[in-house]
């Protein structure tokens, strides 16, 4: 077991090499579960720039390409936000307005062409960590991302 050269501040053991990045994909926390959430919504809905029309797309719109069974594909990787929404608390209300969402994203991507020009726009992934993430700061078991109010500069 390779450990780092100076153990941990107040601890009488070394940590291990790569126990901080570990331990980034274990915590089950609100504010990792919803930094993880984040990521994937980005993967899934953001993570390319098509040039020339300058549109970010993802690997659920790429997935969606293949008639029918990606839609589902893509239907059922989406479920995992809903899946960690759950785990954190989320109510009735706010799961079936996600479950929406993912249901209206297959519905309309399963049209073939149309239906995946319409899914790369709609971005449910990225709907539902935004809804999550409202809820969690309203119910404050996160930090608010924005301060509501007026900014006056005093110069």
């Amino acid at each position: 077991m390779r450990t780092t050269e100076t153990p941990l501040k107040g601890t009488a053991y070394a940590e291990p090499t790569g126990a901080a990045s570990l331990r980034r994909f274990t915590d089950t926390g609100p504010e990792a579960t919803l930094h993880r959430l984040e990521q994937f919504a980005h993967a899934m809905d953001s993570m390319f720039l098509v040039p020339g029309i300058n549109r970010r797309v993802g690997l659920d719109a790429v997935i969606g390409l293949v008639p029918i069974v990606g839609d589902i594909a893509g239907m059922a990787i989406a479920s995992y936000i809903v899946f960690e929404a759950r785990r954190l608390g989320a109510p009735r209300w706010l799961i079936a307005r996600m479950v929406g969402n993912i249901a209206l994203d297959g519905a309309v991507g399963s049209v073939p062409l149309a239906g995946d020009l319409l899914d790369a726009a709609f971005k449910a992934n990225r709907r539902n960590v935004a809804l999550l993430r409202k809820h969690l700061e309203r119910k404050g078991k996160l930090r608010p991302t924005e301060i509501e109010g007026v900014a006056t500069r005093l110069d």
